[in-house]
C-alpha cells in the first residue's frame, strides 16, 4: 500500500479522533478533515501557526509516520522518528556497528556505481553524451579511492540543466533551481531515514559519510542513486518554463510527489518509498553477513 503524504502550509489545528488525523483550518471555510493515521507515510508541516497534539504525534510515530518540520524558507529542517523502529532493533544495530571496514567500502563501491550508472541514464535520456559518465561508473573501486562520485557529480552537473539555465551550477544557495533540488532532496532524506529507522538500524552511523555533527550519515550514503528522481522531477518543472525562483504551493505539489514514484529496482516495479524500504533490508542483509550485494532502482527516464 502506498503511504501519502500530507503538506500543511497553512494554520491548522491538529489533533486525533478514532485513530484518525483531525485536521482543523482557522482561515478558512473548510473547517474540518480527517485522514486514518495507517494511511500515512510522511507529514510535513511549513506554516509556524500549526499546533499539533502530543496525542497525534505519539500515534504518527507509533505508526512510523515521518513528520517533518519547515524553516523561515520553507526548507524541511527537522525529522520526528520513533525511538524503536524495529523489534529486532537492538542486534540489528550490533551488526551496523560491528560492520567491518572492507564492507563497508564495498558497500561504498556499489553505491557510487549505482548513482553514476543513473546519472548517465538521465543525461543520455535528455539527449547529451553520457560516455564519461559511463566510463567513470565501470572504474569506480572499493571505498571509491579516487573520488569517482564526486568528479562525475560536477560533470553530470555541468551538463544536464545547462539547456534550461545555461549558468547553472550546483550550490545550495545557487541561483534555481538550485531551491527545488533542495527541497526535493530534503524529502528523499527524510524517506530515505524513515527506512533505515524501520529496518532497525542508526541513520546516524555511514558506510561513507562520518560527519561527527551530521545524525544523517548513513541516509545520505543510501540516498545518493536515489537523488536521480528529485533531479529528474526538477528537470520536468523547469522545462515547463515556470516560475522557479520560487517555491510556490504548486511546485512543492510536484516535488511532494516523489516518494510515490514508480521506479525500477531487481527488475520490479513499485514506488521509490516501498522500493527504498527494499534498499534498507538489503543493506542490513549485508551488515548481518547473509549477502554482500545491496540493492538499487535503476533509473528510466519514461516512466516520470
Amino acid at each position: 500500500m502506498i503511504k501519502r503524504t500530507l503538506f500543511f502550509g497553512n494554520p491548522a489545528y491538529l489533533s486525533t479522533r478514532n485513530e484518525q488525523l483531525v485536521a482543523n483550518f482557522p482561515d478558512e471555510e473548510k473547517k474540518e478533515a480527517t485522514i486514518p493515521i495507517e494511511d500515512l507515510g510522511y507529514v510535513i508541516l511549513e506554516d509556524p501557526q500549526i499546533t499539533i497534539t502530543n496525542g497525534l504525534l505519539m500515534k504518527l510515530v507509533q505508526n512510523k509516520t515521518a513528520v517533518i518540520t519547515c524553516d523561515k524558507q520553507h526548507l524541511p529542517c527537522s525529522l520526528l522518528q520513533p525511538l524503536v523502529g524495529h523489534t529486532e532493533q537492538t542486534e540489528r544495530m550490533r551488526h551496523q556497528l560491528n560492520a567491518s571496514q572492507p564492507l563497508k567500502k564495498n558497500l561504498w563501491q556499489q553505491t557510487v556505481q549505482a548513482k553514476i550508472e543513473n546519472q548517465a541514464v538521465h543525461l543520455e535520456g535528455r539527449g547529451l553524451n553520457a560516455l564519461k559518465l559511463k566510463r567513470w561508473a565501470q572504474e569506480v573501486k572499493s571505498g571509491d579511492t579516487q573520488n569517482h562520485e564526486a568528479i562525475a557529480a560536477a560533470y553530470y552537473f555541468q551538463n544536464i540543466y545547462k539547456d534550461l539555465v545555461p549558468e547553472f551550477g550546483r550550490n545550495q544557495k545557487g541561483i534555481a533551481p538550485n531551491n527545488l533540488l533542495n527541497y526535493g532532496y530534503a524529502i528523499l532524506r527524510a524517506i530515505t531515514a524513515r527506512a533505515l529507522v524501520s529496518s532497525g538500524m542508526l541513520p546516524s552511523v555511514g558506510v561513507f559519510h562520518r560527519n561527527k555533527y551530521n545524525p544523517f550519515c548513513l541516509a545520505d550514503d543510501i540516498m545518493e542513486p536515489y537523488r536521480i528522481y528529485v533531479d529528474a522531477v526538477v528537470y520536468e518543472i523547469t522545462e515547463t518554463g515556470a516560475n522557479i525562483e520560487e517555491l510556490t504551493q504548486n511546485i512543492k505539489a510536484q516535488l511532494l510527489t516523489i516518494p510515490a514514484l514508480d521506479v525500477l529496482i531487481d527488475e520490479k516495479w513499485s514506488p521509490l518509498m516501498t522500493a527504498m524500504s527494499r534498499t534498507t533490508a538489503s543493506l542490513y542483509d549485508c551488515f548481518k553477513g547473509e549477502s554482500r550485494k545491496i540493492l538499487y532502482p535503476k533509473f528510466v527516464l519514461n516512466t516520470l
